[in-house]
């Protein structure tokens, strides 16, 4: 049976990517960013997990204003990075598991949640960043990729308590999967971010550093927050931590955390990373 071996947070914004292919990484305003992941990279090469599902959000690649699904799942052989104008360099073909997603796919539907079905997919900053910042991809990817888009852009956005109750139906339909696999999980986005009006640059480190705290022993109390909670604690943008809900929803009750690392400012971004262990 496939077993999740953990889940990981981790900001996307694309100003990581550009640092990376600038060659930033030890350059003193990056580096407290990138010494964060470390630890998880090489958890990562000890633990080599067959799959990872990345929750993460379209940026106007697959979905624009006109027509958004409020959750998106990939069953593709593989996805395409392509050039969003970013500067990013596009990096190489992300595989994925149409067999696994499909078992995904039907798992979760049985559950009365209704999702997007996506035979064809491209794949921006979301997805792409947390690859590039957590396996060495000079040759090709180490893992295929279930990508699993949530909408945290067009109002009325899923709730948190929705979105915790998805990655909970997410992890049994993983581990009912009939294959050996080791998957982990990723929430991606976040934390405390506004990008745009009176409030542009805003961050909360007292509420980013309790919603990591409360991932860890108390996800329950995170997902009774209310949209108009999120956007007043911790942005417009900052939303995005709905993500990690369907993440921590998807591991076990009790979890382990190897590690996490909080910085700011990463382009008016805070970033949290952490990397929880399943307990059973």
């Amino acid at each position: 049976m496939a077993k999740i071996v953990g889940g990981i947070t981790t900001s996307h914004i694309p100003a990581i990517g550009i640092a990376m292919a600038k060659g930033l990484q030890e350059d003193p305003y990056w580096k407290p960013f990138f010494d964060g992941y470390k630890p998880i990279q090489a958890w990562l090469e000890n633990v080599k997990p067959d799959i990872a599902v990345i929750v993460y959000n379209d940026h106007g690649l697959n979905f624009f204003l006109d027509t958004v699904p409020t959750f998106a799942i990939g069953a593709a052989p593989h996805y395409q990075n392509e050039d969003e104008g970013w500067g990013i360099p596009v990096l190489p073909t992300v595989q994925g598991n149409p067999e696994f997603s499909w078992h995904l796919i039907e798992s979760v539907m049985a559950e009365e949640f209704d999702l997007t079905m996506c035979q064809e997919m491209v794949v921006d900053h979301g997805l792409m960043i947390p690859m590039t910042l957590m396996w060495d991809h000079t040759k090709s990817w180490p893992v295929e990729v279930v990508p699993l888009a949530v909408n945290v852009v067009q109002h009325p956005l899923p709730t948190a308590q929705r979105c915790y109750k998805l990655g909970q139906a997410l992890g049994r339909a993983i581990e009912a999967y009939g294959e050996d696999k080791k998957v982990v999980v990723f929430g991606t986005g976040g934390m405390s971010h506004q990008l745009q009006g009176e409030r542009s640059g805003f961050i909360n480190k007292e509420f980013d550093r309790m919603f990591m705290d409360k991932m860890v022993d108390d996800p329950e109390a995170l997902a009774k927050l209310t949209m108009t909670e999120f956007l007043d604690q911790s942005g417009s943008e900052g939303a995005e931590l709905i993500m990690w809900l369907v993440m921590r929803g998807a591991l076990s009750e009790k979890v382990n955390l190897l590690h996490s690392n909080y910085h700011v400012p990463i382009s008016n971004t805070a970033a949290g990373v952490m990397l929880l262990e399943n307990t059973d």
